[in-house]
């Protein structure tokens, strides 16, 4: 997983500081950065990244990150998708479970996974619950903190 982060790191990085035209540009750079990655692979990440192509000012096209205002918005969509879909919150030690409704784990579950927590190491999606393991020294509390901040009004137990 680490390195799927770094890579991800790198593709954002190279696309702000290059104009990329093509998958085999933007692979060939991320050779040359040390990253040993398929053209299948870098394709699927393009997709996660959300990256588009836009006009380059000249007769071609560019890769181009989403702007800010585009992950704001996606964000807003999340605490939704969650909202909608919880019952209660509760954790024990560093796993944390979230009751849903029937039908809505998987929903709550990549809503918490695109909020992009760094307290959590990963997570599972039943069909009325899911469960989130945390990071090593993280608490259950700490994890509360965190989620209201983004999730304002949310309740636990």
């Amino acid at each position: 997983m680490k390195e799927r982060k770094a890579r991800l790191k790198a593709i954002k990085n190279l696309i702000k500081k290059n104009t990329i035209e093509s998958q085999d540009d933007l692979l060939a750079l991320l050779q040359k950065e040390g990253f040993d990655v398929t053209q299948a692979t870098l394709s699927r990440d393009l997709k996660l990244l959300k990256v588009g192509k836009v006009p380059d000012g000249k007769s071609g096209y560019m890769y181009d990150l989403p702007g800010d205002d585009d992950s704001g918005e996606s964000e807003a969509i999340y605490v939704q998708d969650f909202l909608r879909g919880y019952i209660s919150i509760d954790w024990s030690g560093n796993i944390v479970v979230i009751k849903t409704f029937p039908g809505h784990a998987n929903t709550v579950c990549n809503a918490i996974d695109n909020l992009n927590l760094n307290e959590i190491l990963g997570t599972v999606a039943g069909d009325n619950c899911m469960f989130a393991c945390l990071r090593e020294g993280v608490t259950g509390k700490q994890f509360m903190e965190k989620l209201e901040k983004l999730i304002p009004g949310i309740e636990e137990g």
